[in-house]
């Protein structure tokens, strides 16, 4: 399984009132780390959709459990691997670790779409490219910056 870790600080406006990780911050960093694991992977999102014709990778479902709350200050190392493929979906697991503790854990599927052939504003599942799941079911430890 490819794995791909990135750090992410907490910054003082990451955080709520309670001075913990607003949770929305955690999405947003889900699509950090989804960008971050397909570059490592030698697949950068934007030459990826245009080399093969689609428009993205919209979300079709996000899930998150919050075991430990982060704060300012705190470093977090985020790792991500896709842990499911389908014919045109696929599921990335995320896991936030601070310390080496497990503080947030959280997956997101993604569908692999092109444009609606007939429809204008509607996209259409495509089948993924076999390259994808080569790259991303490759079993390789990467963190973000090595060639």
């Amino acid at each position: 399984m490819f794995i791909n870790r990135i750090r992410i600080r907490v910054e003082f406006g990451d955080c709520d009132p309670a001075n913990i990780v607003f949770y929305a911050n955690y999405f947003r960093w889900f699509d950090q780390c989804t960008s971050a694991l397909f570059r490592a992977a030698g697949l950068p999102l934007g030459e990826l959709f245009k080399a093969h014709g689609v428009v993205g990778i919209p979300l079709v479902e996000a899930r998150a459990r919050f075991i430990t709350p982060s704060t300012y200050g705190d470093e977090l190392v985020a790792e991500s691997s896709v842990i499911e493929w389908k014919k045109s979906s696929f599921v990335i697991s995320h896991r936030f670790l601070r310390d080496g503790v497990l503080a947030m854990e959280g997956s997101e599927t993604h569908v692999w779409a092109a444009a609606h052939p007939t429809e204008a504003h509607r996209l259409k599942s495509v089948p993924l490219p076999s390259e994808v799941v080569r790259k991303l079911s490759a079993a390789k430890k990467r963190k973000e910056g090595e060639g």
